[in-house]
Formats: C-alpha cells, sequence, structure tokens
C-alpha cells in the first residue's frame, strides 16, 4: 500500500509573479522536495507548467491541453458563448476554453517537453497526468464536429500519440466530468481507453466529482459509474472516497478484480488537516470493504492546488502517518 498524490499543488508565490522557465524547474523541484520529505512514495509534478493566470479556478487543466490544439480557436463571439453556456453543464464556467472549428490535431501542445523538465529532478517513482478527454471536449463549443463522440476520440488520439516517449512510472488520466454524466460512461471510457494505449508504465485513471476553485461540481453516485469504471483498461484506479458518503465503498466490491484500487482518504475540499489517526480509520473502513491487499495506493481524493502550502504540506505528512500507522510502521 503506496503513499502517493493526485497531481497538482498550490503554485508557489514566486512562480507566479516571476514564470519563467527557470523560475519553474525552481518551483517543480520544491513540490517534489515537500513530497519525498512527507514520505511521498509516487511523488508529480505538481502540474505547475499549467498554471494560468487568466484561469486559475482548474489549475490549467482543461485551457492547457486544448488551446493549443490544431483546430481550436481560442477567441468567441457572444452569440457562441452564449449557445455554449445554454448547454446543460457549463454554466459552471463563464465561457469555454475554445471553439472546435476544423479537425482536432497537436498544434503546439508539447507534453513531452514539459516531462522532460522534470523527469530528471528526482529518483523517486514519478508519476504524469493528463485530462481525459471526454472531459475535455464536454467543456469545448464545437461547430466542427457536432457529434460528441467524434470530438472525444479525436482528442484521444492526440493524447495518446503525446504520451509516447512518456516513461513515467505511472501515467494518470484525470476524468472529473462523468461523474455527473454517468450515462456518458462508453463514450469517456473509450477516449480514455484510447489515450491509454500510449502508456509505457503503469495505466491509472482519476475519478472525482469535480474540483472547481474548491467546489464540488458533478452531483452524482459512483454506483451509477461501475460498468464505466469496469470498462476501463487501466491498471489501477485513483478515487475520490474521503468526502463521498461511507455507503459507497460498497461499491468497490464490483470492481472488477484485476483493477488495483486507490483510496482517497484526504480531503482537499476543506482545510482542516486529518489526524494520521482519521486517515489510519479511512483506510480501515475501506480495508474492510474490499481487504487491504486490494489498495494499491492511499492518496487526497483530488489535486491540492487550490489549498495553502501550509494545509497540503501538513496533509501530506498526515496521508504518510495515517498509512503507517494503519500498517503498523513505527513513527
Amino acid at each position: 500500500m503506496k503513499t502517493t498524490v493526485v497531481g497538482s499543488y498550490p503554485v508557489p508565490m514566486w512562480l507566479r509573479v516571476f514564470s519563467t522557465r527557470e523560475s519553474l524547474r525552481d518551483a517543480i523541484m520544491a513540490v517534489l522536495k515537500t513530497q519525498e520529505l512527507a514520505g511521498i512514495e509516487v511523488v508529480a509534478d505538481g502540474e505547475l507548467y499549467r498554471w494560468d493566470i487568466n484561469h486559475a479556478e482548474t489549475n490549467g487543466m482543461i485551457d492547457y491541453f486544448v488551446r493549443p490544439l490544431d483546430g481550436v480557436q481560442n477567441e468567441l463571439t457572444l452569440e457562441q458563448i452564449e449557445r455554449w453556456r445554454s448547454k446543460p453543464g457549463n454554466r459552471f464556467r463563464a465561457k469555454p476554453p475554445g471553439i472546435v472549428v476544423g479537425p482536432i490535431g497537436p498544434g503546439k501542445l508539447k507534453l513531452q517537453h514539459d516531462y522532460r523538465l522534470y523527469r530528471d529532478l528526482t529518483h523517486h517513482p514519478k508519476k504524469f497526468t493528463v485530462t481525459s478527454p471526454y472531459m475535455l471536449a464536454k467543456t469545448l463549443a464545437d461547430e466542427h464536429y457536432n457529434d460528441l463522440e467524434a470530438l472525444v476520440m479525436a482528442i484521444a488520439d492526440v493524447l495518446r500519440d503525446q504520451l509516447h516517449g512518456i516513461d513515467a512510472d505511472v501515467v494518470q488520466v484525470d476524468e472529473a466530468n462523468v461523474t455527473g454524466h454517468p450515462d456518458d460512461g462508453p463514450v469517456a471510457a473509450a477516449g480514455i481507453n484510447r489515450v491509454l494505449e500510449g502508456v509505457q508504465g503503469e495505466k491509472a485513471v482519476h475519478l472525482c466529482f469535480g474540483n472547481y476553485g474548491g467546489q464540488t461540481i458533478q452531483r452524482g453516485t459512483y454506483a451509477k459509474l461501475v460498468d464505466f469504471l469496469n470498462a476501463l483498461q487501466a491498471d489501477s484506479l485513483v478515487l475520490e472516497m474521503a468526502r463521498r458518503p461511507v455507503d459507497e465503498l460498497q461499491m468497490l466490491r464490483e470492481i472488477r478484480p484485476e483493477l488495483k484500487l486507490g483510496i482517497g482518504v484526504i480531503d482537499i475540499k476543506d482545510n482542516e488537516v486529518e489526524s494520521p489517526e482519521l486517515v489510519a480509520s479511512r483506510i480501515e473502513r475501506a480495508a474492510k470493504v474490499v481487504g487491504a491487499d486490494r489498495i494499491a495506493y492511499v492518496h487526497p481524493d483530488c489535486g491540492f492546488w487550490m489549498l495553502p502550502r501550509s494545509v497540503a504540506d501538513a496533509k501530506m505528512v498526515s496521508l504518510v502517518r495515517g498509512r503507517d500507522l494503519f500498517v503498523g510502521k513505527p513513527a
């Protein structure tokens, strides 16, 4: 049972005011060292290279991926924005990150370039994250494909190709939209599986119910997502569980045994730092449902980007100490 993070970390102040490639590298080193000191075993880069001062609510997990693509126009007319906002599920954003006006292509997206900045800065096992093509497609306005599945798969093809050559120990696809739209499960799973074809190492999928400025966006239940989860051609799942109703743990019994489980035991939408004892109790609660051997990872529910750095750091320490308490390691 390893400790890991989901991906993002609060953007250090100096990177907000002095954003150069050198300061970005320094910030990533600080994030990695903070994780290492806390005892995190599978670390991430903090997703700092995605941060956009003009759209900080999602820490760039959408805009970073879609704005550079061929076929995506970043400026929309008022009529286009209002047409997009009239669709169900889109009102949490003021406007879409772009509008699809032609065939999707890689454009100036360079995932390998950003991964190389991070790759040699730690000797710990590394995680690299990408946003699900379904989630990206759902936020875009579309005047070219006019078909959700076609757009999802076009984006998925680009992401799959971008992942070739990224040798991270774990590559994780993040999905936070299908939780509120379970009927789209087959489309979302098909897109994610296409992306995973490009992964060399462990294939992980993170599922949560949204973290937009620290707010839950999607209203739904895990019970409606079992078929989606079982359709994923992944090695492991990274699931929001700490903030979910306790009875939803029973859903874990229905996930096919080949999928390793990651259990969220840290609530990232709350500034209160969990005690190690509380973390250990959350792990024990999940272990009673599926068995401790089935739990491959314990982690926060989602990324840390919206928390104060001091809170994120303390939550990581509690995560590790709580895991150690559960497995009986000395303090």
